[in-house]
C-alpha cells in the first residue's frame, strides 16, 4: 500500500501529513513525542488495506508542519484540539477513527472527552487517561520520579540544548535505549526522527507541548466526562516511562474499554511490535460493538 505525503491546510497551519487508502472513514494517528509521523509507518498499510483513508500528521511544532510557534501558550491542550479538529473538517470524512500514542494519545484522550468531534472509535497507545495520570503523580513517588523529564522540560532553553547536542544524541537514545526489542530502530530510522527534531523551531514546539500542559492545562484540567466511544488501549507493559499501574482506575472515564496488554513491549509498541499491534487492531476495529 502506497504511502503519500501532502501539506493539508487547516487552522492556520500546513500539516505535513502522510496519507494511505480511500474512502469515507478516517483513520487519523496522532504521534507521540519526540515522534513524528513516520512512527505510525507499520499501521497506515493495514488500515488502509482494512478501507480506512489513513492521515498521520506530524503535530504543532513537530517534522515538517509549519509555522512552529515559539510562544507557550500556542500549545495549549484546547489549541491542539483546534488542530484534531481542523484535520478533521479539511478530510471530509463522514466518520472518524481517532488513534494515538503517547503524547498523541493525550491529545486523542481529551478530544474524545469533550467530544468536539463525533468519534466512531478511540485507540490509545501507551498513555493513561489524563485524570489518571494526574492523580497517580499526586500520591505516586514511584511515577513521579519515572516522569522527571516533565519538569526538567519546563527549564527555558536547556531542554533543548540537551536534546539536539552531539546530532541530537538524546532523541536517538530514547527510542534505542527504551527499546526492549531494537531490530525496528536503525540507524536510518534513529536519523529520521533525529533529523526532523534539528528542524529550525522543532526542538522547541516538541517541548512546549510539556511546558503548555504543567503551566497552563487547559481542558487537561477536566471536567473529565465519562467517553461513550468504545474505546481500546494497546499498552506495552515493558514501559519505563509509564508504570503499568496508570491503566488503575481508567474504567471509571469510559464506557466501553478494552485493554490489551503486551508482555516485554516498551513505550514504543507499534514501532517494536507492530505485528502484535496490527492483529489487535485488526481485531478490534471489525468486531462489533
Amino acid at each position: 500500500m502506497t504511502i503519500t505525503t501532502h501539506t493539508v491546510e487547516a487552522n492556520g497551519f500546513r500539516f505535513a501529513v502522510d496519507q494511505a487508502g480511500e474512502g469515507d472513514h478516517l483513520a487519523l494517528c496522532l504521534h507521540g513525542f519526540p515522534e513524528s509521523r513516520f512512527s505510525w509507518r507499520y499501521q497506515m498499510p493495514l488500515l488502509a488495506q482494512m478501507g480506512y483513508r489513513v492521515w498521520a500528521p506530524d503535530l504543532r511544532g513537530y517534522g515538517e508542519t509549519e509555522p512552529k510557534p515559539k510562544d507557550v501558550k500556542a500549545y495549549l491542550i484546547d489549541r491542539l484540539m483546534e488542530d484534531v479538529a481542523a484535520l478533521i473538517d479539511a478530510s471530509g470524512a463522514k466518520r472518524v477513527t481517532l488513534i494515538g500514542h503517547d503524547w498523541g494519545a493525550g491529545l486523542a484522550w481529551t478530544f474524545a472527552a469533550n467530544q468536539v468531534r463525533p468519534l466512531e472509535r478511540l485507540v490509545i497507545m501507551n498513555v493513561p487517561h489524563p485524570a489518571v495520570m494526574s492523580a497517580h503523580l499526586r500520591r505516586s513517588w514511584a511515577q513521579l520520579k519515572k516522569s522527571w523529564y516533565m519538569f526538567f522540560f519546563q527549564l527555558p532553553g536547556v531542554p533543548e540544548a540537551a536534546m539536539t547536542a552531539n546530532d541530537a544524541r538524546a532523541i536517538r537514545q530514547a527510542f534505542h535505549d527504551m527499546a526492549q526489542d531494537k531490530s525496528n530502530f536503525t540507524k536510518d530510522v534513529l536519523d529520521r526522527y533525529a533529523a526532523d527534531a534539528q528542524r529550525p523551531g522543532a526542538m522547541t514546539g516538541m517541548i512546549n507541548w510539556y511546558r503548555a500542559a504543567l503551566r497552563l492545562q487547559g481542558k487537561l484540567a477536566g471536567p473529565w466526562p465519562v467517553i461513550e466511544t468504545p474505546t481500546l488501549i494497546v499498552w506495552g507493559e515493558a514501559d519505563s516511562a509509564l508504570g503499568i499501574e496508570l491503566l488503575d482506575g481508567t474504567q471509571a472515564y469510559v464506557r466501553d474499554l478494552t485493554i490489551e496488554r503486551l508482555p516485554g513491549v516498551s513505550h514504543w509498541v507499534q514501532q517494536e511490535a507492530p505485528e502484535k499491534v496490527n492483529a489487535i487492531l485488526k481485531t478490534w476495529l471489525t468486531s462489533p460493538r
